[in-house]
């Protein structure tokens, strides 16, 4: 498995849009607005491949000062479970602190927060709802 940071526009960016369609928005109903993908410019975004096949993704997109905040995080289905998300994490974790973050943070989905746990972040406040569906804020301090 290679994971990479992917340039906006290309192919693999369009296999990255696609699996956060199938495993993000399209069960809730959603869908991408051209202005949500064209804000994407600015984010880093990673991906983790198999050959050319994507296997899994997630973006990062600056905060506050020191702070980073982890966004899309998105496995294929049949995959889960395999350690994809976990590397995914790592490297983007790395790629965080290669850029001088000291915080990262995320809106975790609430069936998401044991994994997320795992990988050492913590529940910082209440449960809110966005895009339909219960999260919480996570954050860790790398």
């Amino acid at each position: 498995m290679a994971l990479k940071i992917i340039d906006h526009g290309s192919r693999e960016y369009e296999q990255m849009v696609q699996i956060r369609m199938d495993i993000l928005r399209k069960p809730l109903g959603l869908n991408f607005t051209p202005e949500e993908l064209e804000k994407e410019k600015e984010e880093v975004l990673i991906g983790a491949f198999e050959d050319e096949r994507i296997l899994g993704c997630c973006m990062l997109i600056k905060q506050e000062p020191g702070t980073v905040r982890l966004r899309q995080m998105a496995v294929m289905n049949n995959l889960q479970g395999k350690g994809i998300g976990r590397a995914l994490m790592n490297f983007a974790e790395n790629i965080a602190r290669d850029l001088g973050y000291k915080k990262l943070v995320m809106h975790a989905r609430k069936t998401a927060t044991g994994f997320y746990e795992k990988q050492g972040y913590r529940i910082s406040g209440e449960e809110f709802t966005e895009v339909t569906i219960p999260h919480y804020v996570m954050e860790k301090t790398l």
